[in-house]
C-alpha cells in the first residue's frame, strides 16, 4: 500500500482529522487557551495567584539581600502593584533577540534570571514563567524600572507591548514596580480580595526577618505596615493567640541551620511547641512560597521531631513500662512552623503547594532530631511537661483501644479487623463523644481527614454515587462494597438485626458537595438507611451537614452561604452603596482546605446539622420507593403533586 493510499475500513471522521487540524500556539497564547495549566484556575484562587506571582519576585531580591521594602497596592479600577527597593529589572538590550531584557521577560514563557546561581542564592520564582503569565492573563501591565539612576517604563496589554520602553528621565534608588489588572474576560470575578492579600503579606513578613512590606486598599483607605525581627519567632507566638491554644510548656524550640547540607547549602529554621489541643498544626513554607501540602521537607520535620521526642523518653527513663509512644503520640498538639531554603526547589506545579526534593528530606530530620534532642536535655521544665503531655497522648490511645477490645460484638460487626480499610477512625472508643462522616469522594475524603478532630470524628470516603438500594435487590445491595463498608464502620448490623444502641459512634454525618450532585448522592444514602438502617433514623443517630456553597468576601468580613437563596438573602441584606462582595463557588468539598471546612463544615462548635428523623417506618419506605424506585410514573407523579407528605422523613 502507498504512503497516501487510505486504509480500508478508515471513518470519514477519522480521515477528516489531519495535518491542518494541528494548531501550534506562539508566545502567550498557550497561557491564554489554558490558564488552568499555569495559575491552577480561573477561580479566586487562580486569581490571586498573580499577585502572589509578582509578590514572590520582589520577596526574591528581599531574600538575597537587595531590596528592604516592598509595598503592595490594590487601586479602585480592580488593579494591583508591587513596588520593592531591589536592584530593578534588567533594561539593556538582550541578545540575541534584540529586544530589551525587560520585554523579554514579561512576554517571553522561561525566561528569568533564576536558572544560574550565581544571580540568586535562592529564589520563590524558578521557572521564569511568572511574570509572563500574570502579563497574558491581564486586560493591562505596566512595568516601571529604576535602574542606573533613570526611570524606565513599558506598557502591556493581555501579553503584547503597547508602548516601547521609554526613559523617563533621572531618578534617584532602585527597583521594580509592576501594576497589573485581571483580564474579566479570563476570570469570572477578577476584583482582587483586599482582606486575602493582606494575610498573605502579614505571613511574608514572619517569613523575612526585618523585611518592611506596606499595604494599601485604595478603596477603603486603610493602610497596614509590618515588619518583624524575631520572624519565625514571631509568627509561632500570633499562631498561638489566634487557634487559642494553650502552650504545654513556657519557650518553643527554634533552630536556625545554615548550611543545611552537607555540601554548604540551603537554609533551615523551625519554630515549634507542644499546646494542649488534640490537633497538630504543621505550616511549611519553601523560599518564602506556602506548601500547603507538605512535601520532602515537612516529612522530613515530621519524622526528627518523633525520633528526637522517642530517643529522649527511652534515654531520660520516662516512657513507662510497657508503654508504646507512637510517632503521632510524639506530634499530637504540635505546632510548627517551618521555613526552608534552597537554591533548586523542585515544586509539584506552577501553583508550588508541594515540595517535591527527595534529597532534603533526611538533612531536615537528621538536623530536627539532633538539635531537639539537645534541647529537650538541656531545657528539663519543658522536656518534663512535653514528655508528660506524650505520655498521656500514648496511654489515651492504648486505653481507648484496649476498651474497644473489651466491647462484646458480633465478628462481622464489631472486631477492629473487619473495618473497611478506608476508614480512617478516630482515637477515641467512648460512642458517647464520637461521629463518623460518609463523605462523598476520596479527594473530599482527604480534605475531611486532614481537616478533622481525629481523637472524635471518623471519617469515610465512598466511590460517588453509591448503588441505589430503592429500586436494588437485597443481593445486589449485600454484594455491593461501598454498602458493605458502611455496615462494618457503623457496626450496628442489618436490616432485622441493626440495633441503634450497638452503633461504634455517638452520631451518623452524611457529608456531600452541596451542587445538586452532591444532594443526589446524600438521597441515595437515605435510600439505603430508610431500607436496611432504619432504626438508626428512628434513633435520630443520623445527620445530614450542611458544607457552604458559596463564600462572600465584604473587605475584611466573610460570610459563607449553603444555596443561591442563601447567598442572595445575604447580598439582599447588604447596607445600600457597599461595595459588592467577591463571590467565590466552591466546586465541591475536595477543592475546600481541610481548615475552612473545619471551620465551616465540621466544627461542632460553629457547624450546622439536619437532623434525619423516621417516624413511621412503612410510610418512609413507601415515600422513597415512590422517589427513587424503577416506576418513573410513580416518581412523576410525585413530582407533580408536590411530594406529599415529605415531612414524615422529616429532614
Amino acid at each position: 500500500m502507498s504512503p497516501t493510499a487510505r486504509p480500508a475500513g478508515r471513518s470519514s471522521a477519522e480521515s477528516a482529522y489531519s495535518a491542518k487540524d494541528i494548531r501550534v500556539l506562539e508566545g502567550l497564547a498557550a497561557v491564554r487557551k489554558r490558564p488552568a495549566m499555569y495559575i491552577g484556575g480561573v477561580d479566586r484562587d487562580g486569581l490571586h495567584h498573580l499577585v502572589w506571582e509578582i509578590l514572590d519576585n520582589a520577596v526574591d531580591e528581599a531574600m538575597n539581600g537587595h531590596a528592604s521594602r516592598i509595598s503592595v497596592t490594590v487601586h479602585g479600577d480592580g488593579s494591583v502593584s508591587v513596588r520593592d527597593d531591589g536592584r530593578g529589572i534588567p533594561v539593556d538590550t538582550h541578545q540575541p533577540s534584540g529586544r530589551p531584557a525587560l520585554e523579554v521577560i514579561l512576554t517571553t514563557l522561561h525566561a528569568g534570571g533564576k536558572f544560574e546561581r550565581g544571580v540568586y542564592r535562592a529564589a520563590g520564582g524558578l521557572h521564569g514563567v511568572g511574570a509572563s503569565v500574570v502579563n497574558a492573563l491581564s486586560v493591562s501591565l505596566a512595568a516601571t524600572v529604576w535602574r542606573a539612576r533613570r526611570r524606565w517604563r513599558m506598557e502591556f496589554a493581555r501579553g503584547k507591548p503597547v508602548s516601547g520602553l521609554e526613559n523617563r528621565g533621572p531618578a534617584r534608588g532602585s527597583g521594580t514596580e509592576i501594576r497589573f489588572r485581571p483580564d474579566p474576560e479570563i476570570f469570572p470575578d477578577p476584583q482582587p480580595d483586599p482582606a486575602r492579600i493582606a494575610a498573605r503579606l502579614e505571613e511574608t513578613s514572619f517569613l523575612h526577618r526585618g523585611l518592611s512590606i506596606s499595604f494599601r486598599d485604595q478603596a477603603s483607605g486603610r493602610t497596614r505596615e509590618w515588619r518583624h525581627q524575631r520572624g519565625l519567632a514571631d509568627y509561632f507566638d500570633a499562631l498561638l493567640g489566634r487557634r487559642q491554644r494553650k502552650p504545654s510548656h513556657a519557650a518553643p524550640f527554634h533552630l536556625v541551620k545554615d548550611p543545611l547540607t552537607a555540601d554548604g547549602e540551603g537554609r533551615l529554621e523551625v519554630v515549634l511547641g507542644w499546646t494542649e489541643a488534640t490537633r497538630e498544626d504543621f505550616r511549611s513554607y519553601v523560599n518564602g512560597i506556602p506548601t500547603g501540602s507538605g512535601g520532602s521537607h515537612e516529612a522530613g520535620l515530621r519524622e526528627g521531631l518523633a525520633k528526637a521526642v522517642r530517643q529522649y523518653l527511652g534515654t531520660s527513663q520516662r516512657t513507662p513500662r510497657g508503654l508504646s509512644v507512637t510517632a503521632d503520640d510524639a506530634r499530637e498538639g504540635v505546632l510548627a512552623v517551618l521555613s526552608v531554603f534552597l537554591p533548586d526547589p523542585q515544586f509539584q506545579g506552577q501553583t508550588k503547594d508541594r515540595l517535591n526534593n527527595p534529597e532534603i528530606r533526611t538533612p531536615v530530620d537528621a538536623a530536627v532530631r539532633v538539635a531537639l534532642e539537645k534541647w529537650l536535655h538541656q531545657t528539663p521544665s519543658a522536656a518534663g511537661r512535653i514528655a508528660r503531655r506524650v505520655v498521656l497522648a500514648a496511654r489515651a490511645r492504648e486505653a481507648s483501644r484496649a476498651a474497644a477490645a473489651a466491647v462484646t460484638r458480633k465478628v462481622e460487626s464489631r472486631t477492629r479487623n473487619v473495618l473497611p480499610g478506608k476508614l480512617s477512625d478516630c482515637a477515641s472508643r467512648d460512642a458517647r463523644e464520637t461521629e463518623i462522616f460518609l463523605v462523598e469522594g476520596d479527594s473530599a475524603g482527604g480534605s475531611a481527614k486532614q481537616g478533622r478532630d481525629r481523637v472524635r470524628q471518623a471519617v469515610l470516603p465512598l466511590r460517588g454515587k453509591i448503588l441505589n438500594a430503592a429500586s436494588a435487590t437485597q443481593e445486589r445491595v449485600l454484594r455491593n462494597r461501598e454498602l458493605r463498608d458502611i455496615v462494618l464502620a457503623l457496626g450496628c448490623g442489618f436490616g432485622k438485626d441493626c440495633d441503634p444502641d450497638r452503633l461504634r459512634y455517638r452520631r451518623v454525618i452524611l457529608l456531600a458537595d452541596a451542587d445538586a450532585d452532591g444532594h443526589h448522592i446524600t438521597t441515595l444514602l437515605l435510600a439505603y438507611f430508610v431500607n436496611y438502617l432504619a432504626p438508626l433514623l428512628s434513633a435520630g443517630r443520623v445527620h445530614v451537614a450542611q458544607p457552604p456553597l458559596f463564600r462572600l468576601d465584604f473587605g475584611g468580613k466573610v460570610q459563607w452561604a449553603r444555596d443561591e437563596a442563601e447567598r442572595d438573602r445575604i447580598l439582599g441584606s447588604a447596607p445600600a452603596g457597599r461595595k459588592a462582595p467577591a463571590i467565590t463557588r466552591f466546586k465541591g468539598l475536595g477543592e475546600m482546605p481541610p481548615r475552612i471546612l473545619w471551620e465551616t463544615t465540621l466544627d461542632p462548635a460553629r457547624r450546622t446539622l439536619l437532623r434525619v428523623r423516621l417516624g413511621d417506618v412503612a410510610s418512609g419506605r413507601a415515600f422513597i420507593r415512590k422517589l427513587m424506585g424503577r416506576d418513573p410514573a410513580a416518581r412523576r407523579k410525585l413530582i407533580r403533586g408536590g411530594a406529599p407528605d415529605p415531612t414524615r422523613l422529616d429532614v
